[in-house]
């Protein structure tokens, strides 16, 4: 059955909802991937670096486990050039269903892959990238904001990302970097990506690999704690920054990362841990976690449990399907109003009223324009707000990834593509480094949706329609009334 996460890149992976398993190293093995996959998600074992054998094993044990459709995730700019020739064998030989690249992809390891059999998904942090990948063959992307924990490979953040990337490609898009609940699923959604990817929201779970002393310094941290550093850089690329939590590392305590001095701090398996390594601490390790790679993204401070993949992952759905779900139609009902030509021979007596259809069309993309700078200045406004007005930004987040939704579906019903048009609505709240006085340019931004909303409701005849556009309406009038009480306050 069809929900309403649905997008078409599920169908292309094989999975229930576009939620996606970072593809980890070390952390993403067969125990996470099953997990996740069972809940309905997708999930890509994390293989960098890892021998062949290891790779024949996790996949001998996701198969076992009944799953079918998994992916492997490779990064050839971390892996000696025989290992990943060996690996490389090795996920053709196994007839893995989809590949994962990251990293200075090149464009002859994607056609090979994609000549065996394998689907293959990139991860990119810039749109040249992301071009690139999808002339190489990628059926799909992962655009990587620089909010993501672990290596960074770009520098925007992921709405701006989202917001150029989306309409230069033809390939499903996902999201990543700093995700962490339904709201943030709903938000990148309406930004144009078709699913969202977890690293660290997955990382804080039983069935990761991670070592527990990871786990526990996720549950305890905030965004605030997170910070990009090239300190971490043994078995990777010179340059390449990684989003860790802050330790005795990013503080200097330890000295010099770039001497060339090599000391041990920790092994697995009888393999050396190297300080200044990018080795995460993992079950299977001894030795001063701390000092490790603390691998996390800025969604950290919305992870307060260490609890089963699944039931992350079923909260997760929950959440974003209740802030999806605000039109009432019947699924097959709205699939055949969103046909053109049914629309032309229904659409005056039964949705518009008073408006036509090219009018009503421009004013629900005014207002998607409008919402969609909302759930941004929303989304990042929460990462630096106190703890007292969390709770508020957070909660505008969600009414604006909602309306998002309203309006995009709205919109595809008359028969017309969403627009994503940014504006220079969010540029100027972001350029407000007050926080009250951002959250005061906020509301004047509602109060402009209100009168839009006052004015367009009495001139749209089609019920559905008229009811979502009134709760949009009575919901911006009560946030802003409260952001204005928290603001006298």
């Amino acid at each position: 059955m069809t929900t309403p996460l649905h997008r078409p890149v599920c169908d292309l992976l094989g999975c229930r909802y576009p939620l996606v398993l970072a593809g980890m190293g070390g952390v993403a093995r067969a125990e996470l991937v099953i997990a996740v996959s069972r809940a309905g998600g997708f999930g890509f074992l994390g293989m960098v670096r890892e021998p062949v054998e290891r790779i024949r094993a996790e996949v001998a044990a996701v198969r076992a486990a009944g799953v079918e459709r998994f992916g492997v995730n490779l990064i050839p700019a971390g892996t000696d050039p025989a290992l990943l020739t060996a690996q490389i064998e090795t996920l053709i030989a196994l007839a893995v269903p989809v590949a994962g690249l990251f990293w200075d992809v090149p464009a002859a390891l994607v056609g090979r892959l994609r000549a065996a059999g394998l689907r293959v998904v990139c991860q990119v942090g810039a749109v040249d990238e992301a071009q690139a990948a999808q002339k190489a063959g990628a059926d799909a992307l992962i655009a990587q904001g620089v909010e993501a924990g672990g290596h960074v490979r770009g520098d925007q953040p992921l709405h701006a990302l989202l917001a150029e990337l989306t309409p230069a490609v033809s390939v499903p898009v996902l999201a990543a970097g700093g995700l962490a609940d339904g709201a943030d699923v709903a938000t990148v959604l309406a930004l144009g990506a078709q699913g969202a990817v977890f690293g660290t929201a997955l990382i804080a779970t039983e069935e990761s690999f991670a070592h527990d002393f990871h786990k526990q310094r996720l549950v305890t941290a905030t965004a605030a704690d997170t910070l990009l550093t090239e300190d971490f850089h043994i078995n990777w690329p010179p340059g390449a920054k990684v989003r860790v939590l802050e330790n005795s590392i990013t503080r200097g305590e330890r000295g010099d990362p770039f001497t060339g001095t090599r000391t041990v701090i920790g092994e697995e398996e009888g393999r050396p841990i190297y300080l200044f390594s990018t080795d995460s601490p993992l079950r299977s390790m001894s030795g001063d976690f701390e000092a490790m790679a603390l691998y996390a993204g800025t969604g950290v401070g919305r992870i307060d449990a260490v609890v089963a993949a699944g039931e992350r992952l079923t909260q997760i759905v929950a959440d974003a399907e209740a802030l999806l779900a605000v039109d009432a139609m019947p699924a097959a009902e709205a699939a055949r109003l969103s046909s053109p030509a049914c629309f032309a021979a229904e659409a005056d007596a039964q949705y518009m009223g008073a408006i036509g259809r090219d009018e009503l069309l421009a004013a629900l993309d005014e207002l998607l324009e409008a919402e969609r700078a909302g759930a941004r200045v929303a989304l990042h406004t929460a990462k630096d707000a106190p703890a007292e007005l969390t709770p508020l930004v957070r909660a505008i987040q969600h009414d604006e990834a909602r309306w998002c939704a309203l309006l995009t579906q709205s919109i595809q019903r008359l028969g017309g593509t969403p627009s994503r048009r940014t504006g220079d609505f969010y540029a100027k709240a972001m350029a407000i480094q007050d926080l009250p006085a951002r959250l005061a340019f906020l509301n004047r931004g509602q109060r402009w949706v209100v009168r839009k909303l006052q004015a367009l409701l009495p001139r749209v005849g089609d019920a559905p329609l008229q009811a979502g556009l009134g709760a949009m309406l009575t919901a911006h009038e009560a946030n802003i009334a409260r952001v204005a009480a928290a603001l006298d306050g």
